[in-house]
């Protein structure tokens, strides 16, 4: 039978077993678990780069949102499983800016942006309409992020985690103000002499509403789209504007021919420079513009007989239907089968607004025309209080052609009185040729 050598040893192995067994398990740095806790996210806003924006534009904001939420503790514990979620991230996270009332108006809708990690930024831009009737205080829009963080984390066996999160909605301001600038409103409109198809001129009073002192300013009057009123002369160098000043512009302008009796826009700038020395153009103002239709004449007399045959002289009251006179008027009607005119032109004057003038024309009926009315075009050409010259629309001059005096077509009158010339002159020679004998 053999023995061991050393009967206690197997006990000693055993101690020095789970002695080394246990120095593993404190030493082993590889299950130690690192837990990092906090408050959850914490978010603020700013404008990327200038958040001055200029009254009236339709632009892009741009705005850097920043999770601030720091980890207050740290925690670290046995375990297998290092956590993934940190309670400081706001994990599927939406961002919403709002609109100002009418003011600045937020076209751009809210926008997914993922995870956001405590310390990180994330950029987020909107299209943004600001009126013109912004002023150079600052606006505040909220910006709304809504997201999810970690609550708590509970391990319940040391390769298991279950995570709880909670649901949060965070509310910061941006701040946006007004660029100062010359803000033209037209507070006076007076034409002189706009009427369609002519030359006129608009005097304009223009205040300084807005919150910028201009310099080096000219006002310049623009074309709004396709209306008939168009700008000849159309800037005007005013020199200082200060805000809350009061100018007075004139231009001259013209009105197409298609234009009628009413309302028409016409729209303003003012290009200044600025108190940092730029050139700027302000937000254009548009004003309303009233354009009379030129003078309307009408045929007011009776309507004139005409005999065949025969050259009569005839006359035709005008009158001048229209709101503004005309200079230098003359007339022009234009005969056709089967009369003609001697003298078709007549020289009117002056006609003022409701007043009327008459015109005196030479013409002649066929003898063998058909009896009754007929219609006859004249055209009246005259100036306006510019100096040009227009022609009107064409008036409609009614003539009534009758029978010869008498009955007797005219030329049988001048045959018969031709044979009784030469049948008195006859006699005369007869009469002397006997007495000669």
């Amino acid at each position: 039978m053999t023995r061991s050598r050393c009967p206690g040893c197997s006990g000693t192995a055993m101690v020095i077993l789970t002695l080394l067994t246990c120095s593993v398990l404190f030493a082993a740095p590889a299950s130690a678990v690192t837990q990092h806790l906090g408050s959850g996210p914490s978010f603020t806003a700013m404008v990327s780069g200038d958040n001055e924006f200029v009254p009236g534009e339709d632009t892009t904001i741009s705005i850097l949102v920043k999770n601030t939420g720091l980890n207050s503790m740290k925690q670290v514990m046995m375990g297998t499983i290092q956590p993934e979620d940190q309670q400081n991230t706001a994990k599927a996270t939406t961002i919403g800016l709002t609109s100002a009332g009418d003011t600045v108006m937020v076209k751009t809708n809210p926008q997914m942006v993922g995870d956001i990690p405590g310390g990180v930024t994330v950029p987020v831009q909107f299209r943004i309409k600001i009126s013109a009737n912004a002023t150079a205080e600052g606006y505040e829009l909220p910006l709304t992020l809504r997201y999810r963080y970690l609550r708590v984390i509970v391990q319940e066996r040391a390769d298991i985690f279950e995570y709880v999160y909670n649901d949060a909605e965070t509310t910061v301001p941006v701040i946006i103000r007004m660029q100062p600038q010359v803000k033209a409103e037209i507070v006076e409109v007076v034409p002189e002499q706009l009427i369609v198809g002519s030359d006129g001129y608009l005097n304009l009073k223009i205040k300084n509403t807005g919150q910028e002192n201009g310099t080096l300013a000219s006002v310049k009057l623009v074309r709004n789209g396709h209306s008939p009123i168009i700008p000849v002369d159309s800037t005007v160098f005013v020199g200082d504007f200060p805000r809350g000043e009061t100018i007075t512009c004139r231009y001259k302008v013209s009105v197409s021919n298609d234009a009628t009796s009413q309302m028409y826009p016409v729209d303003l700038t003012v290009s200044y420079t600025n108190r940092e020395g730029v050139i700027v153009t302000s937000s254009k103002a548009t004003a309303g513009v009233f354009v009379d239709e030129s003078p309307a004449f009408t045929v007011v007399s009776s309507v004139p007989a005409l005999p065949r045959g025969t050259e009569s002289t005839i006359d035709v009251i005008y009158r001048n239907n229209g709101k503004i006179p005309a200079y230098d008027a003359s007339v022009r009607v234009t005969p056709h089968d089967p009369v003609t005119a001697s003298d078709n032109n007549a020289f009117l004057g002056d006609i003022a607004p409701g007043e009327t003038a008459t015109a005196t024309f030479v013409l002649v009926a066929d003898p063998d025309a058909v009896t009754g009315e007929q219609t006859f075009d004249s055209t009246i050409r005259y100036r306006d209080a510019t100096g040009i010259s227009i022609s009107s629309d064409p008036v409609p001059v009614l003539l009534n052609i009758v029978p010869s005096a008498g009955g007797i077509s005219p030329l049988i009158i001048v045959g018969i009185i031709a044979v009784i010339i030469i049948g008195a002159a006859f006699t005369l020679y007869r009469q002397k040729n006997n007495k000669s004998r």
